[in-house]
């Protein structure tokens, strides 16, 4: 069974029904939906398997309620403005997603690689987003003339979920884990580096 992570807390403050949702969400990162039962989770929050069918009935509640609370971490941290998102503003977004939710972020790339529903709909989104993003860009005059639009919103994606499936091998390369800040820095100045020079246009 699944415990909490370093990176999450019990909040003595927090509801019933948040510590069934955020146990379910910690298991269900590491182990899959399938391999977690409602009994684990409801040991691993410190309820009972009665008080999680009260709050969500099935196990199929119970996975809805954490999609829809992942849905919205990720729509609030990466929320961008009306205008053109530099390079390192939205890169910042992204670092704030994996420091502040790490498990929000293993459970997303365990949706991806198993093809859930909720995988399938947040990636389709990152990358409308993203197409919106190099749209504002190139109407500012900030992209290539010559830029691939829908393949400049899919490399970041693919850079970011890619780097954080295959981490455990990235790590075998750097000197700290990835998330430390200094590991997270130098990744952020090679992706923005890797993109100004790929997809933005040349400065004068």
């Amino acid at each position: 069974m699944t415990r909490w992570p370093p990176d999450s807390t019990r909040d003595p403050a927090a509801s019933n029904a948040d510590k069934i949702r955020n146990a379910a969400l910690v298991n269900f990162a590491a182990r899959g939906v399938g391999a977690t039962s409602l009994r684990e989770v409801a040991c691993a929050a410190g309820v009972s398997i009665g008080l999680v069918q009260h709050h969500f009935g099935t196990k199929a509640g119970l996975v809805d309620a954490v999609d829809r609370y992942v849905v919205e971490v990720i729509q609030t941290t990466l929320a961008s403005g009306p205008g053109p998102t530099t390079l390192e503003a939205f890169g910042q977004k992204v670092t704030a997603l994996l420091v502040q939710h790490p498990t929000v972020v293993d459970y997303l790339a365990r949706s991806l690689v198993e093809v859930t529903p909720v995988g399938s709909a947040i990636f389709d989104t990152l990358i409308e987003q993203g197409l919106t993003r190099w749209e504002r860009r190139a109407d500012e005059g900030l992209a290539r003339d010559d830029l691939d639009h829908t393949w400049a919103a899919l490399n970041p994606v693919l850079l970011f979920f890619g780097t954080v499936l295959l981490r455990p091998h990235i790590e075998r390369h750097l000197p700290a884990p990835f998330t430390s800040p200094a590991q997270l820095e130098r990744w952020g100045v090679a992706v923005n580096d890797m993109m100004r020079r790929g997809q933005m246009r040349p400065e004068d």
